[in-house]
């Protein structure tokens, strides 16, 4: 069962029908971004306390970089959002040339990848502004993209909003998991769209658990000793991977480029995962 709203929430949970037309996607979206401020914010400070990052300089004066995490979250955000919304576009052109208007105002149809390349240029844009170096900041910022990444998709879960998987493979399915767990078919969901039993994966769910356990891999290494770059370099890597798995039973348009065929995912995924492992390898040595 799906619940795009708060409303839909509280009816289910209580059988009283308020007037709540709030988004449950956006609801975690914002969750998302609170908690990913809080681990950006804790890992700027220690950054400035040891002395390796500076202040940043906002109107010609100078503060404290974990000062002014709400203004780069509310940048990044934004920028995140048009991005995601224009990769999303750009997956289905088909889609929009036939309602130019519905495919930019829909309240579904963001791509994580879009949100993230926008989301990035925008902070790097924000840190020459505030004269801040952007190397040691990304490192800072790491473990807080994956976290607010693994909550975000939880309301991707309960909105139902068309990021599930495949029909599931029942005759796959281990006897210990439950079936929640394998298939679901997502009643309710925000697109109105109706899915046949026993129902589809719940890419959702496996991607809030990846997310959560690539965020504690990251949160445990975070001091480790080697150059500026490196944890951002595995982050890289992680966010690469877990999208890479999680594209083989997911439903995204296929680009055909020669002989080659994959999704838009899996491209962008590629790239990251080849990045991160150029990166891990250029920053081993120790500071």
């Amino acid at each position: 069962m799906s619940y795009p709203y708060l409303s839909d929430v509280i009816q289910a949970a209580t059988g009283y029908a308020l007037p709540l037309p709030l988004a449950t996607f956006g609801l975690f979206v914002a969750l998302g971004a609170l908690a990913a401020g809080a681990s950006f914010r804790a890992e700027l400070k220690r950054f400035y306390e040891a002395g390796r990052i500076g202040p940043a300089y906002v109107n010609g004066l100078s503060r404290p970089p974990q000062e002014i995490v709400s203004d780069f979250i509310i940048i990044v955000l934004i920028a995140g959002v048009l991005g995601a919304r224009l990769f999303h576009i750009l997956d289905h052109l088909d889609q929009f040339f036939a309602d130019p208007l519905g495919m930019l105002l829909t309240r579904s149809g963001l791509s994580i990848f879009g949100g993230l390349i926008f989301g990035t240029f925008a902070g790097m844009l924000c840190a020459r502004r505030w004269r801040l170096p952007v190397t040691p900041l990304l490192d800072a910022a790491a473990p807080a993209l994956m976290l607010g990444y693994g909550i975000g998709r939880i309301g991707c879960q309960i909105s139902g909003d068309g990021d599930w998987g495949i029909a599931a493979n029942m005759a796959l399915k281990p006897d210990w998991l439950p079936s929640w767990l394998w298939a679901q078919t997502y009643d309710n969901n925000i697109y109105g769209e109706l899915i046949a039993a026993p129902g589809v994966y719940p890419t959702p769910i496996y991607e809030t658990a990846m997310a959560l356990l690539c965020f504690a891999l990251l949160w445990a290494v975070r001091r480790h000793p080697f150059r500026i770059g490196w944890l951002f370099s595995l982050y890289l890597l992680l966010a690469g991977a877990e999208r890479l798995l999680i594209e083989q039973i997911r439903v995204n348009p296929v680009i055909n480029l020669g002989s080659l065929h994959a999704t838009q995912a899996e491209l962008i995924a590629s790239a990251l995962i080849a990045l991160g492992l150029i990166g891990l390898l250029l920053k081993r040595q120790r500071r």
